[in-house]
């Protein structure tokens, strides 16, 4: 057995982690796999250029943010970070507290993101501008993952945040309100993808592949209709202490969802790629344009698989 360190956000595109682990798929192709909860983006981009994890499931966004040395985490002169294929389009939704109608009542209010300069802070800042309001007028300050942001946003510490599934549920579940989905203003979006480092993948290129085979393993057990009643049971059993069950449920459904959940054949999807690009240029620091995709992905380990 190959040992195998994944580091990911808590959330519902962890649902191939929690299959292959349950139906013995990372066993079955020759891995022992650890998966740690991280607090937030520095702290994921550090273990991953350490080598303390081998893998990260986290936004396509970061690994163009740390390669091209424009991240938060203190790393000089870029990483070699790259994704091996796509999971989801991030299923971002901004919500915001009870009495504000629109984004554009956000004006004057702070708002609440993981990093200032990764993840999905650009998403917002573009949501935002479509709406027409400035940086000035609605400034950001760092909070944390999505279960933080949730958090200062049930507890009124700002007044709206970008926010995945489930988190997006339970706060509508109490009374909060979903201005906008991200995909339906921006388009298509490469949100969470497989990561790992370029040197760590060549030396280690037939874990990196079996990883994928069990995720693809993964992937199709949940597709299967007959296995839905199992694969809830397993959902609520890994978020069901901080979901209630109808919520956990709606989230698991939305995972299923072959056209907003989990991306079938893991592909990552282009235009979804061109948008991750188009917001860096706009709005990371230093700025530069990104055109080059090949910097970022590596589709070889899935073919492979």
């Amino acid at each position: 057995m190959k040992t195998l360190d994944v580091v990911a956000f808590q959330g519902a595109s962890n649902l191939p982690m929690w299959v292959a682990e349950e139906q013995g798929f990372f066993a079955r192709h020759g891995l022992a796999v650890t998966l740690s909860i991280t607090p937030n983006s520095v702290e994921l981009a550090r273990d991953l250029h350490t080598g303390r994890r081998q893998v990260a499931l986290t936004a396509f966004d970061n690994v163009v943010t740390y390669v091209e040395a424009q991240g938060e985490a203190g790393i000089e002169g870029g990483t070699d970070f790259f994704a091996f294929m796509g999971i989801d389009d991030a299923m971002l939704s901004l919500m915001a507290a009870p009495g504000i109608a629109d984004i554009a009542a956000l004006r004057g209010h702070d708002l609440a993101v993981d990093a200032l300069t990764t993840g999905y802070a650009f998403v917002l800042r573009e949501m935002l501008r479509l709406s027409g309001l400035t940086e000035a007028e609605t400034p950001f300050f760092r909070v944390g993952g999505h279960g933080m942001r949730l958090d200062a946003l049930l507890e009124g510490r700002t007044a709206a945040t970008l926010l995945t599934t489930p988190p997006d549920l339970v706060a509508e579940a109490k009374g909060f309100g979903r201005l906008a989905r991200a995909t339906d203003m921006l388009g298509a979006y490469a949100g969470v993808t497989g990561n790992a480092s370029r040197a760590w993948a060549t030396a280690n290129r037939d874990t990196l592949v079996a990883f994928i085979r069990a995720w693809r393993d993964a992937v199709a057990w949940i597709a299967e209709a007959g296995n839905g009643d199992a694969l809830r049971t397993l959902f609520r059993a890994r978020l069901g202490g901080t979901l209630a069950p109808e919520t956990a449920d709606r989230a698991c459904a939305l995972m299923v969802d072959p056209a907003r959940g989990l991306r079938r054949d893991l592909s990552i999807d282009p235009a979804g790629i061109g948008t991750v690009l188009r917001l860096r240029s706009a709005y990371a620091r230093p700025q530069r344009l990104l055109t080059d995709a090949d910097r970022y992905i590596d589709l070889s380990y899935l073919h492979a698989a």
